[in-house]
């Protein structure tokens, strides 16, 4: 004797947000791989006659429109991980827990000192 089991659509997870925001994250895993892998040809290509070649890679315009795309997966990655950090960190400050919005508000404010670092060491 067979168990009838009922057929799942391909697509099942776009009729609810939540679900959407789930495989959404679970795929930017991948654009956060293509980051390291971009970054490490960066660092392979500096300082020789390679890092003609990776400009002339990363002015192609598949190479753009996929850094973009990496760029908007990173940055919900990054926030959707952040949003996750007050359940996953459980700080206590004399004897009593720091609520949630604080250690998001704290993950943010980090964030942003990075970001201004890094902007002013590569700009400057």
């Amino acid at each position: 004797m067979t168990t009838y089991r009922q057929p799942v659509p391909l697509l099942w997870w776009v009729k609810r947000p939540s679900y959407l925001r789930y495989m959404l994250r679970e795929a930017s895993c991948k654009f956060v791989a293509w980051s390291v892998v971009y970054l490490g040809l960066l660092v392979w290509a500096l300082g020789t006659d390679r890092y003609d070649w990776f400009q002339d890679f990363s002015t192609h315009p598949v190479v753009i429109a996929l850094n973009v795309v990496t760029l908007a997966f990173l940055l919900l990655h990054t926030v959707t991980w952040f949003s996750l950090a007050p359940r996953a960190m459980v700080v206590h400050l004399r004897g009593r827990r720091v609520p949630a919005g604080a250690v998001l508000a704290g993950h943010y404010a980090a964030w942003l000192v990075v970001s201004v670092v890094i902007a002013w060491v590569v700009l400057a």
